[in-house]
């Protein structure tokens, strides 16, 4: 099975590149960096590429709206030559409270947009002069003005909603999916492979610990936390069977925060959006959701307790050694 991590957000860039330099030593696929509103993604994947010489180096996810089409072409450049040719470049819409409120920019047309950027990025890469004329972007005469080392750079989506997971099997080399239901998820897979094979890949809430409850409670702690902020992923859910859990955790929050509207994640949600437990438990798990067509896990390190110990024995749980 391949195997790829996601070194979350709530890191240091300390703690991210000692992790980095732990997963140099496994057969790790891909390293993926994610941005929100922190570590910047691009300076991270350059350094990340250092520390880990071996792995992919992927974004998961830089979104369409804070940076230009022709400036994410730029990082994609250059990140693909300082990691001699390993960057994926995972791209998504993010969400309106950070498109609107932490850039200020509107969250309008993303499905359009999001076909304008990869169209735009693709030719910027291929070393082609742009003229470009969009419903969204107007380019003249941009140019690179350095060669990756390849042409095409494997440019995955992240894909909620259906529109979106077209777009993926229609202009993409890869999909990344998150907080999907396992059923759901075996079958929006199954279907779309169906009309063309893309690389699937699923970041998963994941969290180890040798105490199960231990693990299993950070886990409800981060679903909660994503059910609470994201409207994307809670109406997702909701329209598939888990109505009535969304609206208690969003409420609760509202209500008191974060401090016990965790505690409403009910064990089925668990089994069915995260791996966490003791190691065997969560290898039991991963391959239950392996089996729905993923072809590629991305396992989302959530630390319980000490950081470094817990992002050791993650390791060993999932990855073997050189």
């Amino acid at each position: 099975m391949r195997i790829s991590y996601s070194l979350g957000s709530l890191l240091t860039i300390e703690q991210v590149l000692e992790c980095s330099r732990i997963l140099s030593a496994t057969k790790t696929d891909t390293v993926w960096i994610p941005e929100t509103w922190g570590m910047e993604n691009f300076t991270m994947l350059g350094i990340v590429s250092q520390y880990s010489q071996n792995s992919k180096i992927g974004s998961s996810i830089i979104n369409i709206y804070s940076r230009s089409p022709s400036s994410i072409a730029m990082g994609a450049a250059t990140i693909d030559t300082v990691s001699k040719g390993r960057l994926i470049l995972g791209l998504g819409t993010s969400s309106i409270p950070i498109v609107e409120d932490f850039h200020g920019y509107k969250f309008e047309k993303p499905v359009t947009r999001m076909k304008e950027y990869v169209e735009i990025i693709r030719l910027a890469l291929s070393g082609k002069k742009i003229s470009y004329d969009g419903r969204i972007f107007n380019l003249k005469n941009f140019s690179l003005l350095i060669k990756p080392p390849r042409e095409h750079i494997p440019i995955y989506l992240a894909a909620v909603n259906q529109k979106m997971v077209n777009l993926a099997w229609e202009i993409a080399d890869g999909v990344i999916f998150y907080l999907r239901p396992i059923n759901e998820l075996k079958e929006t897979i199954q279907k779309m492979q169906q009309k063309k094979k893309l690389d699937v890949t699923c970041q998963l809430i994941t969290c180890v610990s040798e105490d199960s409850e231990v693990a299993r409670t950070r886990a409800k702690q981060t679903l909660a936390f994503y059910v609470s902020v994201g409207k994307i992923y809670r109406e997702f859910l909701a329209k598939h069977g888990y109505e009535s859990e969304t609206s208690q955790i969003f409420e609760e929050f509202k209500r008191s925060g974060f401090k016990t509207n965790y505690e409403l994640v009910t064990d089925k949600m668990l089994s069915e959006l995260t791996v966490c437990g003791t190691p065997d438990e969560c290898k039991k798990q991963l391959v239950k959701f392996n089996e729905t067509g993923i072809n590629l896990p991305i396992i989302q390190f959530n630390p319980v307790g000490d950081v470094g110990d817990s992002f050791k024995l993650f390791v060993k749980t999932f990855s073997d050694e050189k």
